[in-house]
């Protein structure tokens, strides 16, 4: 991206107006468009691309449908962090301007879209999201484990990644349980902690360093903020999410999520706010079958291969199926499998403990997580001995 762009969300369902608009694009090297749609989109849609994308502006058609483009406006005014909206009309047409700017719009572009009427509209612009990009601190990492099928071993892989990275980097790793229906991190763990992410919810927007440690109990050197111990259906607020799992990035290095199925709401919510899904399927066929489903969902959201990956858990030689197999199936590369080690896992669940590296599993688990903290394979045994030195300190 160049300097002096902005990044922008485009939709724009009349044609005329979006080429007109784009056609400008190249001369005046103001606005680059992350995406674009050809209609309006539902709140829901609307909702994950923007917490996807992240763009600084949304560059909206006020001549096809103003009802519909206000209605766009108003439900971008409250979202956090701000997205300004700037809208682009064939004419200048004093309805749409009064309207949208009433509504939320910030700016307002007719055709046929001079370099200097979008410099100044620019400017503006940068000037209102000035106080924002001052003194950002720096900020975590989050990475998500999704099943495709429930049942696959996601919540397993998420919890001993969380171990592997706190061993391997010996930096502050949170352990976080979002199926809020049936999480099992804390059954796992055997924790016996009075709070969950639902309190966390609660106190989100006014969380302190003080009140978070309260709400988070340490496990093997891993904070855990648990699903709650009863089902939980209520709707969340998607903007208090998005505090909390912000908040995390404040205090952690790394961020693991437990999601439920990728299909689910909490999930498709959460996974814009994360830097890395890890889509979890095992190699039945119905597991194959689903995440085929999710590998193609994700992809109509606009999520890169990059942004998501597929990993086979519970690999056993005689399922009769490859890892190129299972590729064509999904039509993207598996990045990881791990294999069907059941009594290694017994043993651990029945002491609440991580898996060590002296088990198959343990290694697999530990080769991602070395992956993701940029710990070469030829460091891990040299730095193991000295790290858990550390975290025993620490502890102590």
């Amino acid at each position: 991206m160049r300097d002096t762009e902005i990044t922008a969300f485009m939709i724009c369902p009349s044609r005329e107006l979006a080429q007109q608009f784009q056609g400008t694009l190249a001369s005046t090297r103001l606005f680059q468009v992350l995406a674009e749609m050809k209609s309006y989109p539902p709140a829901q849609t609307l909702e994950i691309r923007l917490r996807q994308l992240k763009p600084d502006v949304i560059l909206l058609d006020l001549a096809s449908d103003l009802d519909a483009a206000c209605q766009v406006i108003e439900f971008v005014a409250p979202v956090r962090p701000e997205v300004h909206v700037i809208g682009l009309h064939l004419q200048p047409d004093s309805e749409a301007i009064i309207r949208s700017l009433r509504v939320g719009a910030s700016e307002f572009l007719a055709a046929p879209f001079d370099a200097r009427s979008q410099q100044e509209a620019v400017a503006r612009i940068r000037k209102l999201r000035q106080p924002e990009a001052a003194g950002e601190p720096e900020m975590g990492k989050i990475v998500a484990f999704a099943s495709a099928k429930p049942g696959s071993g996601a919540s397993t892989l998420a919890t001993q990644t969380a171990f592997a990275v706190r061993k391997l980097s010996g930096k502050r790793v949170l352990l976080m349980d979002l199926d809020l229906m049936g999480g099992t991190i804390g059954f796992y763990l055997k924790l016996n902690h009075a709070h969950s992410l639902l309190d966390a919810l609660d106190h989100a927007g006014g969380l302190t360093p003080a009140a978070w440690s309260g709400l988070t109990v340490n496990s093997g050197g891993v904070d855990i903020l648990p699903a709650p111990e009863s089902p939980y259906s209520d709707p969340i607020d998607t903007a208090r999410l998005q505090e909390v799992l912000h908040y995390a990035r404040l205090m952690y290095d790394w961020t693991i999520l437990d999601l439920p199925s990728i299909f689910h709401k909490i999930s498709l919510l959460a996974a814009p706010e994360v830097d890395h899904t890890y889509l979890v399927s095992t190699s039945e066929l119905p597991s194959l079958h689903l995440a085929r489903k999710a590998v193609s969902l994700m992809n109509q959201l606009g999520f890169t291969k990059e942004q998501f990956q597929v990993v086979i858990n519970r690999v056993n030689r005689r399922d009769g199926i490859s890892s190129s197999d299972m590729e064509k199936i999904f039509n993207c590369p598996v990045h990881a499998s791990f294999p069907n080690d059941y009594f290694s896992l017994h043993r651990v669940v029945t002491l609440g403990q991580p898996l060590g590296n002296d088990c198959e599993l343990g290694r697999a688990i530990e080769g991602l997580a070395g992956k993701l903290a940029g710990v070469a394979p030829e460091d891990k045994r040299r730095r193991g001995g000295l790290l858990e030195a550390r975290t025993a300190f620490l502890q102590a």
